[in-house]
């Protein structure tokens, strides 16, 4: 396993000879605020970095942040990703306006004991965020990250939950309608993206997918789970959100990720793909996926 300061050292050695665009989703907080964050820091304000989520305030002290200069552009984009038509909306808009993408970073989530609830769509808002809207973002802004690969640039999409669980899934119950269960809909969210990250990376070949688990971070969603009584004692078993973010950011940055299909641990460590996907289970996952989350 490499340390937290080899990884450093190898982050700092990024110089990309374009100026990268790259899209956060679930970057106002957590473990997408801590990649972000790192990405801006390895970019030195060299970059435009989006961040997409519900909270703009948290966004804006996010941003104050960024490293500045001439070339650097940052921005907020409101999007509840819990609903495939409001990623469809705010995707056309991307699509209209930015010449590329270069990097889309999915880690939109939520973290609770309820059971099933719908949105007004019609799925469950666990796994609208955590498997659907993640998928859903790459398919509408495809385009954009194609765009960037015929330029010569990076293209790489990298997913932030729990890869390389090898949970077992209902195959006759992909959307849970029937059999949901907080523990089905964390496999299915888990396995889900590490059998996408399998598919798509056969799909477009030239470029980069990657399911990367963040382990046990310290933040605002385990601070509220775990209470003020817990809080002590998971303390020392996780990290801050700043050096996950060391972590979590080196599979945008690393040479290692150019292309292909990648799982990844806390430690950006490889733990191989998932051993229910075959070219039937990859088939049946992505077309369910995209008819899931078709919107009019």
């Amino acid at each position: 396993m490499p340390t937290l300061q080899a990884v450093r050292a190898s982050n700092a050695t990024f110089r990309p000879p374009f100026r990268p665009v790259a899209l956060f989703v679930g970057g106002t907080s957590g473990v997408g605020q801590g990649t972000a964050e790192g990405f801006a820091r390895y970019t030195n304000g060299n970059a435009h970095i989006i961040l997409c989520g519900r909270n703009k305030e948290a966004a804006e002290k996010i941003i104050a942040t960024f490293p500045k200069n001439e070339q650097s552009q940052y921005e907020f984009v409101q999007c509840d990703a819990t609903l495939m038509s409001n990623i469809a909306k705010v995707s056309a808009d991307l699509r209209q306006r930015l010449p590329k993408l270069n990097y889309l970073v999915l880690s939109q989530g939520i973290m609770t004991m309820q059971g099933r609830t719908e949105t007004s769509e019609g799925i469950d808002r666990k796994l609208a965020l955590h498997l659907y809207g993640r998928w859903k973002f790459v398919f509408e802004l495809m385009p954009l990250l194609e765009k960037a690969k015929e330029a010569g640039e990076e293209a790489r999409v990298m997913t932030i939950l729990s890869a390389g669980g090898n949970a077992k899934i209902d195959w006759d119950d992909l959307d849970l309608k029937k059999g949901y269960g907080l523990a089905a809909a964390a496999n299915h969210a888990t396995t889900g993206n590490d059998i996408m990250v399998d598919e798509m990376a056969r799909r477009y070949p030239n470029l980069s997918f990657t399911h990367i688990y963040p382990g046990g971070v310290r933040t605002s969603l385990i601070s509220g789970f775990a209470g003020k009584l817990l809080l002590p004692l998971v303390y020392p078993i996780t990290v801050s959100v700043s050096t996950a973010g060391e972590w979590l950011v080196s599979p945008l940055l690393s040479e290692k990720f150019v292309k292909g299909a990648f799982w990844r641990d806390n430690h950006a460590e490889d733990v191989g793909a998932n051993k229910w996907s075959t070219e039937e289970t990859r088939k049946k996952l992505y077309d369910h996926v995209v008819s899931f989350t078709k919107t009019a």
